[in-house]
């Protein structure tokens, strides 16, 4: 419930007549793994993710629901890079460029989308292609691109610098439902 209020709260793309789809099982995943070094990776498979037939999109991921493989991984991902007891979420607030619902169909076609990734209360303008297509009653997005731990105030310790990548990849996997 306390994530449902949140999101209403956070969201307020479209207006109350616009058609509006929607997931609460989106599917993020990142790497921060380099070669020679236990793979660094982790998926989150609870984005929640609004898109307006206007083409705004908005999306709310809680930073614990990253799941890794390692245990051990994940507790210092929260506790000592994430601090996700202090900055419990990650949003992302945007636009698809040149959108138009009525053009979607069963092959995926390609658009912009640029918009703000906050990550620990630090914001950072994001663009890049998302695919979209429509199959049946659903609409899938899937998208890629590519942040640095400092862009956000994270501090990876000199110790285990090498084993972490500078850039960390990101990888969106949605499947949205329209909201009546």
């Amino acid at each position: 419930m306390k994530k449902i209020l949140i999101l209403c709260m956070f969201l307020t793309v479209g207006t109350v007549t616009a058609q509006k789809y929607y997931t609460k099982t989106g599917e993020t995943d990142f790497k921060a793994s380099v070669e020679a070094f236990e793979p660094v990776e982790a998926k989150s498979n609870s984005t929640t993710v609004i898109l307006t037939d206007s083409g705004s999109l908005a999306a709310l991921l809680f930073i614990k629901s990253f799941h890794f493989k390692v245990a051990l991984m994940e507790e210092h991902f929260n506790e000592n890079y994430m601090d996700s007891d202090k900055h419990p979420k990650a949003t992302f607030k945007g636009k698809i460029k040149d959108f138009n619902m009525a053009d979607l169909s069963s092959t995926a076609k390609e658009y912009q989308l640029a918009g703000t990734l906050t990550v620990r209360g630090k914001a950072k303008e994001i663009e890049t292609t998302a695919k979209i297509s429509k199959d049946g009653e659903k609409i899938k997005i899937n998208s890629f691109f590519s942040v640095k731990p400092q862009d956000f105030d994270i501090d990876i310790p000199s110790i285990v610098r090498n084993k972490i990548a500078k850039e960390i990849n990101v990888t969106l996997n949605y499947e949205l439902v329209e909201k009546k």
